[in-house]
């Protein structure tokens, strides 16, 4: 790795440390609250790639275990990954990654519609799918009845993947941060 995906790693693990300290939105009923940390994974992803952009939520996530309040519940600690929120901290970096991943891959015709798509797949039905087991399974309550609860974040989840696809086209057009290998040709 180079000095530079360091700093672009640190740097956007810091940028969801920063979104951190917006105040979590309580949902009646529903042990997780609403955050704008997942703005960060979505635009972790988005700018950086798969690699860096799983590596930064990587990051993110040691600091916490080592007990740094970064999380919008002011909560940091090996604790926050055993309880009903676990699942969602532990889907940011696979969510990174995959929104990276579709983000590389479209590279070439990569536009708004494009990136809403990977920040859609990546930065919501990724974390809905890992998020919502796990909530089912600390919160003891049955999977249909924790899938129902996750509605709630929908609307918002699709604001911040609207904001992220935004920001990453902007991005890609003044100062790409993603470097997809070049095709070499091969001597015959």
């Amino acid at each position: 790795m180079k000095t530079r995906d360091l700093a672009y790693v640190a740097l956007f693990a810091a940028i969801v440390a920063v979104l951190g300290q917006f105040p979590p939105v309580p949902v009646p009923g529903i042990p997780v609250p609403i955050t704008a940390q997942t703005l960060g994974v979505m635009l972790a992803g988005s700018v950086l790639g798969a690699r860096r952009g799983a590596l930064a939520l990587l990051l993110f996530l040691t600091v916490v275990a080592l007990g740094v309040p970064l999380l919008a519940s002011g909560a940091g600690g090996l604790g926050v990954f055993v309880g009903p929120t676990a699942g969602y901290l532990y889907s940011w970096p696979v969510a990174a990654f995959v929104i990276g991943w579709l983000t590389e891959r479209f590279w070439r015709r990569y536009n708004l519609a494009w990136a809403l798509v990977a920040n859609l797949i990546g930065g919501i039905a990724v974390i809905y799918a890992i998020g919502i087991p796990f909530t089912s399974l600390y919160a003891d309550i049955p999977l249909s009845a924790s899938a129902v609860g996750a509605l709630a974040f929908v609307p918002g989840d699709v604001v911040k993947a609207v904001a992220a696809s935004v920001v990453a086209v902007a991005v890609r057009r003044a100062y790409p941060v993603i470097e997809l290998p070049t095709r070499r040709a091969t001597a015959g």
